[in-house]
């Protein structure tokens, strides 16, 4: 068992000097399995303590490749939060800024976006999906208060959430 061990933490940290070709190499595997922003990138690289010449060396290949672009993920990204319902507006924009999202193509992104979707159409998508016969003349106080704080989370803003609430569920 502690020699179990002893492999995992050696395939975990390597002793060989690092290089470019092992961070591009080790980039591309992580990039087969899931997309990564430039920033998540480079947090996974230097834990593996690649130094910053060698990590900065693969991630410039990476790009120049077109293995990685932060423009195309960020727009996958956020077409898949808005057709699922994750999040929206606000929320959506603060999600991928924690992501590590360059600020510029997030707002182009999400600009772009928000003109393709209307936030009173997906706010009420949303409500019916999540609460279905919702009724705001019959609702509880706590049950609309369930409600908003919902679809706030989700980056609704107040006054396209209290429209939805008010039309009446079929």
């Amino acid at each position: 068992m502690n020699n179990q061990k002893k492999k995992t933490a050696s395939r975990l940290k390597s002793t060989e000097p690092s290089s470019p070709e092992r961070a591009w190499q080790y980039a591309l595997r992580l990039l087969a399995a899931k997309d990564y922003t430039i920033v998540q990138l480079k947090q996974k690289l230097r834990a593996r303590e690649f130094t910053d010449a060698d990590l900065d060396q693969a991630v410039s290949r990476l790009e120049m490749e077109n293995w990685i672009s932060d423009r195309r993920f960020a727009e996958r990204f956020a077409e898949s939060a808005l057709a699922s319902g994750r999040f929206f507006g606000l929320r959506l924009r603060m999600e991928m800024l924690r992501r590590g999202f360059p600020e510029d193509v997030v707002s182009e992104v999400v600009g772009r976006l928000s003109d393709e979707f209307n936030e009173d159409v997906e706010a009420g998508g949303a409500l019916t999906r999540h609460f279905p016969g919702f009724s705001f003349s019959e609702a509880s106080d706590r049950e609309k208060r369930r409600v908003l704080s919902f679809l706030q989370r989700r980056g609704f803003r107040t006054s396209v959430i209290l429209r939805a609430m008010r039309m009446e569920v079929a």
